[in-house]
């Protein structure tokens, strides 16, 4: 099985037939579905049973017909395509070869957005626009993008080559690439990694990803531990030199408390 470096190393002239053969590029989709889903079995299983293959599909059809100018027909068979998978995909995006859809429910694609070579997307995920205005209103993906469950990727931004986005961000600015970002809005977290590669297929341990809420706590707790344990400290120096410590002194305040007027005037 060859790697997805090898396969983008192709000689420009087959690379641009196959690109522009419908047929050759649905192929593509459904090949690359086994090197990046172990419950696929086979190519036929895929073809039948993978609702992402199948929104693929109708995409890439409904955007020949865009393409052509026939852009009513390729709203209806886009819509054709959605009623039978429950993903929306503008036939005027732009998608590259080897996209992959995972588990496929509910990912929405505008139309101005741009997705690179072998993305893998997972469901829920949204590439949506952050204005009224014509123009360039949704995002571009570049080559080899991870997007987990439940991420949205909003406006004109770009979102770097091998980028991991963790289930659930919402990105909303441009990512340099091979980086993952995490969080609500996205942050870079782990940056330049260096992804684990396995030969022919991609790394799918998107789950990995660090957890800065949670360091930042440990960081407080063990702050706190610092404070309490010099405070420990100096309280015992202060009882060694038979100065009364600010908590014993309180505590002498609440025992003994002042005298009110009444009792002062006629003491």
């Amino acid at each position: 099985m060859s790697s997805i470096a090898d396969i983008s190393a192709v000689d420009p002239v087959a690379s641009r037939s196959a690109r522009s053969s419908l047929l050759g590029m649905i192929r593509e989709d459904i090949g690359c579905v086994r090197q990046r889903d172990p419950a696929a079995r086979s190519q036929l299983e895929t073809l039948l049973t993978y609702p992402g293959i199948h929104a693929v599909i109708w995409y890439r059809l409904a955007n020949r017909l865009w393409k052509r100018g026939w852009c009513f027909p390729a709203r209806l068979l886009s819509w054709l395509g959605r009623f039978l998978t429950n993903i929306d995909i503008h036939p005027g995006a732009r998608i590259g070869r080897r996209f992959f859809i995972d588990h496929g429910a509910c990912v929405v694609i505008g139309e101005t957005a741009e997705i690179g070579d072998d993305v893998t997307l997972y469901h829920g995920v949204t590439l949506g626009g952050t204005s009224w205005h014509p123009g360039k209103r949704h995002p571009t993906l570049e080559d080899r993008v991870v997007v987990g469950a439940g991420a949205k990727i909003l406006g004109p931004i770009t979102v770097g080559a091998g980028v991991r986005v963790g289930a659930n961000s919402v990105v909303i600015e441009s990512t340099p690439p091979e980086v993952t970002v995490v969080g609500i809005p996205a942050r870079v977290v782990r940056p330049q990694l260096g992804h684990r590669r396995v030969v022919g297929r991609i790394d799918l341990d998107h789950h990995l990803m660090p957890d800065p809420v949670g360091d930042a706590l440990g960081v407080l707790l063990d702050r706190v531990e610092f404070l309490e344990a010099r405070l420990t400290h100096m309280q015992k120096r202060l009882r060694e030199a038979g100065l009364p410590t600010r908590g014993e002194e309180m505590a002498s305040r609440r025992d003994y408390p002042p005298a009110s007027p009444m009792e002062s005037d006629h003491g």
